[in-house]
């Protein structure tokens, strides 16, 4: 039996007994039709492409969902990487599962403007799906989780770009749905190739603490169990330490020792029902100090994915404090497996209507709010959806509102109605009269006041307001009401931007296929659309006029290339044509690697590691002994004319940029910034957004809050390096980006 079979066969002992013998010949044939589709295939691992939907679907079956699902995950690429289409699935498996199938299969055959459209349009393409079957998240989750799994076979740069994303992205989805399981396993592996030192860090004291005090789990976990038989409470008892990632944010976030962070240790007590939780609760604090304000009801109070239990911090005799969860085995089914579990309650219900219940109203509103914005806003406001942290208030009725940390009255009023923001005129917080901007906290009661007369929204509020719904619909009633104020106000705000970068409108309109460009790829069929977005919010006026910029950059580029071309073709002629008519071949200067060395052709050329220069940066050459001429920056410490050897003076040469240069070069950054939680991520956003490559990035934390993150980037010349700098010398935190190999910044 091959490796493929094998590996079947062990999916199949595990796929629960109830499951029918039709629905095994379904799993059996979808696994023959993948093996047979993906042949040869292979994944850099080495091993046959069948092995990962193999285990997507071993993923799929410990969550326990249903044969539908299992047979999608087998055939979860086939659409995109065989010729298989959603057509012939349907035909051999059903059209639920071609939709399951089609709703997780990226859009690859269309071509795109740049690397965001493609993140954005594939991710609403799964947002779609997911609010008619929510199964199309559950196995796109699996097969994110197998990837990272086995992430060690991709190349660096790879690495980093999907770590990035699942901690962006598909970690907060998994939140979202209430998955904690897959959660915390998708943030570890994501965290061990953004951050290496520190998860090795975190790693080496957590194996450290953990083995000293094993015995102390043990215990604990005996006294409680001990105590609740005394009681006639029936539980049982697990004691865990916290993930990796969850203990490097709060080493980071708050400067702490691993010996500092209270809830390392957590102990879960599952009861039969909900009286028996508040029952043990009362126990647990007879016989442990608790921590005052470590308290929180989530039973009472629920989070918005569904997680309910009682949490309190408590200290032991030993003086080691933990957190004790307290749930009941239905909550306990939520908390570990979220929606997932949902599924399981519900499999009595048509499948249809699952991404109809209201647990999914937010899919339907955050696909809603994404309907005008462009693709870097789609997937900021993405991350924010995701990863906001809640307050919940209250109607007047006593309705309960869930709103993002820091949303205001005018958050509250769109999240009722669109037409009850639009109309408001004022708001009472608890009885009292407050102003737009009042931060919301939780439970207070929130009245506003409205008018017929109202003229509408003012554009302030969409600076004053938190959530992306409130600000889409004030961007929806502006594009709806007032559109020729909007081509006003956004062809001075477009002008303004202008301006800053040196252009005109004029430079714009003269040259046609400038402004093809930009509209096609800001998809606008004339400028007065691009001035009714930037004027009603759906366009960043920076942003198009960084656009224009880049445009008109490339093309002064290519006019300048083609006149160095003409202007040496013609500097070629004369020289071999003299007029006197005598042929002469005339020295050329030999680029090598994008450098031209003075006196010498064919020489060997090496950048050195000390400054790692880049096209823009002034030079200086050394001659080395057996290694060519290596190619200093101008300032670098070890090119200082002051520090140069007599004897070797006559090694240092004359050096240039070729026209010809080489697409990317390697260089490197230091940054030194205040240690905080998210420091790195937010680093490797910026990255990210400047379509920068990064071939190296690692971070270490100083002993006095600081820390240094060291950089390896390839870019293209030092204009855009220093745009990279000023990037990254505008995260909160740092103060000093500098360039290797020189004591000042770039």
């Amino acid at each position: 039996m091959d490796i493929p079979h094998e590996r079947f066969t062990q999916l199949v002992k595990h796929i629960p007994a109830s499951v029918s013998i039709a629905d095994m010949e379904r799993i059996r044939a979808a696994f023959e039709y993948a093996n047979t589709k993906h042949g040869h295939q292979t994944r850099k691992s080495g091993e046959p492409y069948i092995i990962h939907p193999i285990a997507v679907a071993e993923i799929v079956n410990e969550l326990e969902l249903d044969p539908d699902s299992i047979i999608a995950a087998l055939l979860h690429d086939c659409i995109e990487d065989t010729n298989s289409t959603r057509e012939e699935i349907a035909r051999l498996f059903g059209n639920q599962v071609a939709d399951l199938v089609d709703g997780v299969t990226k859009l690859t055959r269309i071509q795109y403007t740049s690397k965001e459209d493609e993140q954005m349009e594939n991710l609403r393409k799964m947002f779609m799906a997911m609010a008619k079957d929510v199964r199309v998240i559950l196995i796109k989750l699996c097969d994110r989780l197998h990837n990272m799994r086995t992430l060690q076979y991709q190349s660096a740069a790879k690495q980093k770009e999907k770590a990035l994303e699942t901690m962006e992205i598909y970690a907060p989805i998994a939140h979202r749905l209430g998955m904690q399981k897959i959660k915390w396993e998708l943030e570890d592996l994501s965290l061990k190739f953004l951050d290496p030192v520190a998860y090795a860090e975190v790693e080496a004291e957590l194996e450290e603490v953990t083995s000293t005090h094993a015995e102390f789990l043990a215990s604990m976990q005996k006294r409680i169990e001990d105590r609740m038989a005394e009681e006639g409470t029936p539980c049982k008892v697990y004691g865990r330490v916290k993930h990796i990632y969850s203990i490097y944010r709060k080493m980071y976030a708050q400067n702490k020792t691993i010996k500092e962070i209270f809830d390392l240790y957590a102990f879960r007590v599952i009861v039969q029902d909900i009286p028996a939780c508040y029952n043990v609760l009362g126990c647990i604090h007879d016989m442990f100090k608790p921590v005052l304000g470590r308290f929180k009801d989530y039973i009472g109070t629920p989070k918005p994915n569904g997680y309910q239990s009682l949490h309190t911090t408590v200290i032991g005799r030993e003086g080691i404090p933990f957190e004790v969860q307290i749930r009941t085995w239905e909550m306990h089914q939520t908390a570990e497996y979220g929606v997932a579990a949902h599924w399981k309650y519900k499999q009595g219900m048509a499948n249809q209507r699952l991404g109809t219940e209201q647990e999914f109203e937010w899919v339907r509103k955050l696909l809603e709010s994404q309907q005008d914005t462009d693709p870097d806003e789609f997937v900021h406001t993405l991350r924010v959806d995701l990863f906001a942290d809640e307050v919940f208030v209250f109607t007047p009725n006593g309705d309960v509102k869930s709103l993002p940390a820091g949303a205001t009255p005018i958050d509250f009023a769109y999240a009722i109605h669109s037409a009850v923001g639009n109309s408001m005129t004022g708001a009472r917080v608890n009885g009292r009269l407050v102003t737009f901007d009042t931060p919301l906290t939780n439970g207070d009661i929130v009245e506003i006041i409205t008018s017929k007369s109202a003229k509408g929204p003012s554009r302030d509020w969409m600076k004053i307001c938190k959530s992306n719904e409130a600000r889409n619909k004030i961007r929806q009633w502006f594009k709806r009401e007032r559109r020729e104020e909007n081509i006003a106000t956004g062809r001075a705000m477009f002008e303004q931007e202008l301006k800053h970068v040196g252009l005109s409108i004029a430079a714009i309109t003269v040259n046609s296929e400038v402004l093809d460009n930009l509209l096609r790829q800001l998809r606008f069929g004339s400028l007065d659309e691009l001035y009714a977005a930037i004027g009603y919010g759906g366009m960043s006026a920076q942003k198009a006029a960084g656009r224009i910029k880049e445009e008109m950059t490339r093309l002064g580029r290519l006019e300048q290339r083609q006149r160095a071309e003409q202007e040496a073709a013609a500097a070629q002629g004369d020289a071999i044509y003299p007029s006197n008519g005598k042929q002469q071949v005339p020295r050329t200067k030999h680029a090598e690697n994008g450098i031209i060395v003075e006196g010498l052709d064919n020489c060997m050329v090496k950048f050195s590691k000390c400054c790692t220069p880049v096209p823009g940066d002034p030079i200086v050459g050394f001659i080395t002994r057996g290694y060519g001429v290596s190619i200093h920056r101008a300032d670098c410490v070890n090119a200082d004319p002051l520090r140069r050897k007599p004897e070797e003076h006559g090694r240092w040469v004359r050096v240039d940029w070729a026209n010809d240069a080489e697409a990317t070069y390697r260089t490197s950054l230091e940054i030194s910034a205040k240690d905080r939680d998210g420091l790195v991520l937010d680093m490797a956003s910026i990255l990210s957004a400047q379509k920068v490559r990064v071939n190296n990035l690692s971070a270490r934390s100083l002993p006095d809050g600081y820390a240094v993150v060291y950089l390896e980037l390839a870019v293209r010349d030092r204009a855009e390096l220093n745009g990279v700098i000023n990037k990254l010398a505008q995260v909160p935190g740092a103060f000093l980006v500098k360039r290797v190999g020189t004591p000042t910044s770039a």
